[in-house]
């Protein structure tokens, strides 16, 4: 692994932080407007100096400041060297709710946003694109990672990621040459940016997809949350799976029955309001499909003491009648299990 120039970084400057305000908004209609009346037009400094002035008249900005604030829309994926634009742009401008917004946003910049490009350049390099295939490789993504990861030269890793150690190298590396100390700015900015995307949430500064991050904490990710240690989580995980292997041969959904490739460790007393013993004790876990934790974990099912599922009023006829034929096996339930069981038939199961 060569060693980076640590100048090479990730650049990305933000002339508005509001993606659901009237200047990004006005802005971007502006030089979308822009480039749909001068079609086919060569793209130079008079065209250039044209769409300045177009949106001067508009939102009143001059020099930098406005330089800034078309720059931003071409390194955001919104538009290509001022003479063309994505679809998906108009579907943002459309957006009639600020939650749309958030995902067309989010769309854009997963498949478009590169931080190289400019008005004069275009760059593949998609660092919001690498970074979240990171995340999806490695689970989670501290801050200190994050900027490890914006000195990272793309083109050195044709998989499109990196792995843990090449993460944990690069990291390390961030931090011996003081990166975040002279480049705050650039730093403040891609955090900024990360917490405006779809399905992406900061727990703990600790970057996670929002789905794994409820699997972890919990369906209320706005209350206190504590960081469950990686070591012992996995031990928790191991031991779930050997009783299973014990008992049905297999490692399977408890109840379902199935050897899906992909199994959930599920807290019965959810992880955030366990204590340090019941966080990774294995009778307070069920091995499950995604699909049976997910309806578990946000309460529209739970276990009787005899395994049987009880379903929540508020979950569709089709869902419950699909289970019908479903339960977890009594050779899973001891007396520890059930206890956990009743906290979560009165504390997370949604009776009403």
């Amino acid at each position: 692994m060569s060693k980076q120039n640590y100048e090479n970084y990730w650049k990305l400057t933000l002339a508005y932080t509001d993606i659901n305000g009237d200047k990004f908004y006005n802005t971007l209609k502006a030089i979308i407007d822009f480039i749909n009346t001068n079609f086919n037009k060569e793209a130079n400094n008079k065209y250039y100096n044209d769409l300045q002035e177009y949106i001067s008249s508009i939102n009143g900005l001059q020099g930098t400041s406005l330089r800034k604030s078309i720059n931003q829309f071409v390194k955001l994926g919104f538009v290509n060297n001022l003479i063309s634009y994505n679809q998906e742009s108009i579907e943002f401008l459309n957006a009639r709710t600020n939650r749309r917004k958030q995902s067309v946003f989010s769309k854009i910049v997963y498949k478009y946003s590169s931080f190289n490009s400019s008005i004069t350049e275009f760059s593949r390099q998609k660092e919001i694109n690498f970074l979240l295939k990171t995340l999806e490789e490695v689970g989670s993504l501290s801050k200190k990672n994050i900027i490890g990861l914006m000195n990272v030269n793309i083109i050195d890793y044709q998989k499109g990621y990196v792995n843990l150690s090449e993460l944990n190298y690069h990291t390390d590396e961030a931090l011996s040459n003081g990166f975040i100390k002279r480049k705050y700015n650039q730093v403040v900015y891609l955090f900024n940016l990360l917490q405006k995307l779809d399905d992406v949430v900061f727990i703990n500064n600790i970057l996670y997809f929002e789905e794994d991050a409820k699997v972890i904490f919990g369906e209320d990710l706005k209350q206190k949350t504590k960081k469950r240690d990686g070591y012992l989580h996995r031990i928790y995980k191991n031991q779930l799976k050997e009783e299973v292997e014990e008992k049905l041969n297999y490692t399977q959904c408890m109840v379902e029955k199935l050897s899906y490739p992909s199994l959930v460790a599920s807290h019965i007393k959810p992880f955030i309001q366990s204590d340090d013993y019941e966080a990774y004790d294995q009778n307070n876990g069920l091995l499950l499909s995604r699909n049976i934790d997910i309806l578990f974990d946000q309460g529209y099912i739970s276990f009787n003491d005899d395994g049987s599922i009880i379903y929540s009023p508020k979950l569709n006829k089709d869902v419950s009648q699909h289970l019908n034929n479903y339960y977890l096996d009594n050779m899973f339930i001891n007396n520890e299990r059930m206890q956990y069981f009743d906290y979560h038939r009165n504390n997370v199961f949604k009776a009403l």
